[in-house]
């Protein structure tokens, strides 16, 4: 539907493109429709690599910063990250230009339209179809009052708009509790966050490497900071499709499970198989996961020992030891 609101505010001149220059568009995701703007001036700017290896290869530009004639901003669902990248829109925009804000109200779009109000901005004519809204806002320099902010969270900084900013998730807490003091070797930490986990595994002294994979680069920037370690190596990655240089001796991960708002257990399932892939045949997989998820099964199918060793009314705690080979 965000296709459908482009065409029609383009249509209406609730948002006129200006005459040159390029068209910032912030945080698109797989499956949105940018063919309403003139290709060859969309700039994409996202640090989530699914999405921008996917309009890469579209042939779209791709890019962390730049300067930029108008803007969109895909609204996320973390408002405090759509209000940092309205602020990052405006210290990217030419003087007197207008960004278009456009997203579902499920999203809250429409919390974000009325906090920009709220700063006494005058917003454009809104454009409403597909449960969701578009609207014009200048990018004017009361916007930056909202800019990207670190905190420092029980001594691990994180972002807004990063997996569970405010602090560990109780799954995670769970995980690092049941890792053994003996891991050693080389780790694999998929999805590795701001970094929780891999603090955890260094601390166990005769692990050589980590190899922290994340895809959201926010997230992979507050990991460097979490874990200054010589053994840490951090990649930008689509961890379902990561291989290491050399296989790991053990895997651990909070794999996710959303795809936006919907549940997709799909995703935690290419995490499994991704560990399968990178462990050595003698491997171990440590892995926590909502109880109600259906992993088990394919758990079962590519490791030859599974046990559940820490459970409680929500979460479960999983070992995993010797990947099958086809």
């Amino acid at each position: 539907m965000r296709s459908l609101r482009i065409e029609m505010a383009l249509q209406s001149g609730a948002w006129v493109l200006p005459a040159s220059g390029d068209i910032a568009v912030y945080r698109p995701h797989i499956g949105d429709d940018l063919s309403a703007l003139p290709m060859a001036r969309v700039v994409v700017l996202t640090g989530f690599k699914p999405d921008h290896d996917h309009f890469a290869a579209l042939g779209y530009r791709v890019a962390a910063v730049g300067q930029f004639a108008t803007a969109l901003i895909c609204v996320p669902r973390a408002k405090a990250q759509a209000h940092a990248l309205l602020a990052e829109a405006c210290l990217s925009l030419r003087p007197g230009a207008v960004m278009a804000v456009d997203g579902q109200k499920t999203d809250g779009v429409e919390a974000v339209l009325k906090d920009c109000k709220g700063l006494g901005l005058e917003l454009g004519e809104a454009v409403t179809k597909g449960h969701g809204r578009l609207a014009t806002v200048p990018a004017d320099r009361r916007l930056l009052i909202w800019a990207a902010q670190d905190h420092l969270v029980d001594g691990f900084v994180t972002r807004p708009g990063v997996f569970s900013a405010d602090g560990p998730d109780h799954g995670s807490v769970m995980l690092a509790q049941a890792l053994p003091m003996d891991l050693r070797g080389r780790i694999g930490d998929l999805g590795a966050g701001w970094g929780y986990l891999s603090r955890a595994i260094m601390a166990r002294p005769r692990v050589t490497h980590v190899d922290l994979v994340e895809a959201e680069v926010a997230a992979l920037d507050c990991a460097c900071r979490n874990v200054p370690d010589p053994r840490a190596q951090f990649h930008w990655a689509d961890a379902r499709s990561f291989r290491p240089e050399k296989l790991w001796s053990a895997v651990v991960m909070n794999p996710p499970f959303h795809n936006g708002r919907e549940a997709d257990p799909a995703l935690g399932l290419a995490f499994i198989r991704a560990a399968q892939k990178g462990l050595a045949p003698d491997g171990v997989l440590w892995m926590v996961a909502n109880r109600h998820l259906p992993y088990e099964p394919v758990l079962r199918e590519l490791f030859r020992s599974v046990e559940v060793v820490q459970a409680d009314g929500s979460f479960a705690v999983t070992r995993a030891a010797y990947p099958v080979r086809a």
